[in-house]
């Protein structure tokens, strides 16, 4: 065996090792990750959960029985269903209208205004939930549903305008060229051009936009005060402290039936996410 034939075969040892330690690690984050998700789909159905991940003891839909109700489930989702979509849709359609002109146009003020923008996503929420409660009890909007939905749409626009804004780079700005050679405005060539071939980019957004709204806790908490209109993202805390025991079997099934609509959400705009932008053969000629 020639020196040159065992060098490339320690090289590929140390190769296969690196790929094995790779892989092992790789495995070891996905049990980290599965394993609460084990512990939801386990408990659900067994009528003595707890903390452990187990096989249930008999399997049972009576967790389900107790909380398919009105108070307990219902109306929390879909409390949580005009929260977060009402939101959700005030938020694409203010990051479309304002990231239109940042692509578009060219400004002195574009480049200060997408770093105010990228300063607002990494500001905290709890920092300005104090100033922000005594301003709704000013206008009135404290323990309103659409108060609410204006403070959901405002804290995730920065995120959306910058995400919609590259989204919009990538389409042609020929495309509305033409339209605006044949009378079009620039509101016509965005609702019928521009959005229509950035059908991935809207659908991230939306996505992005409806899940961070639907697990948000500390919003609602604060700016709702009335029972009846707290979303599920606050009832689920009802599952904790009962008499001093915590409901875990209960508290699984509900976790899965609140997590139904955001997998719902995705499945239905999946081909979005997975498609590219239909530009085809548009700007050739």
């Amino acid at each position: 065996m020639t020196p040159r034939t065992r060098m490339t075969r320690t090289l590929a040892s140390r190769r296969s090792s690196r790929r094995l330690a790779a892989d092992a690690g790789l495995l070891a984050v996905a049990a980290a990750f599965c394993l609460p998700l084990a512990w939801v789909l386990l408990s659900s159905v067994d009528s003595h959960a707890d903390l452990r991940v187990k096989a249930p003891d008999g399997l049972t839909l009576d967790n389900f029985d107790a909380i398919l109700t009105d108070d307990i489930t219902f109306t929390p989702l879909l409390n949580s269903l005009i929260l977060c979509g009402g939101a959700t849709l005030l938020t694409v359609v203010c990051a479309a209208l304002a990231a239109y002109p940042l692509s578009r146009f060219r400004s002195r003020l574009n480049r200060p205004f997408l770093l105010t923008i990228l300063f607002a996503t990494s500001l905290p929420i709890t920092a300005i939930m104090v100033p922000v409660y005594a301003l709704f009890v000013q206008v009135d909007l404290i323990d309103t549903m659409q108060g609410t939905i204006f403070f959901f749409a405002a804290s995730q626009l920065p995120f959306a305008i910058w995400l919609m804004k590259n989204f919009m780079d990538g389409v042609p700005k020929e495309l509305e060229e033409a339209a605006w050679t044949d009378g079009a405005s620039s509101l016509q060539s965005l609702i019928r051009i521009v959005l229509p071939l950035m059908g991935p980019g809207v659908a991230v957004v939306t996505v992005f936009s409806f899940v961070m709204m639907w697990g948000n806790f500390f919003v609602p908490f604060m700016l709702l005060l009335t029972p009846d209109q707290m979303p599920a993202s606050v009832s689920i805390n009802e599952f904790f402290g009962n008499r001093g025991m915590v409901a875990y079997g209960q508290l699984a099934a509900f976790s899965i039936v609140y997590s139904t609509p955001v997998i719902l959400l995705y499945v239905l705009i999946s081909r979005r996410l997975g498609g590219g932008f239909a530009l085809g053969g548009a700007v050739k000629g």
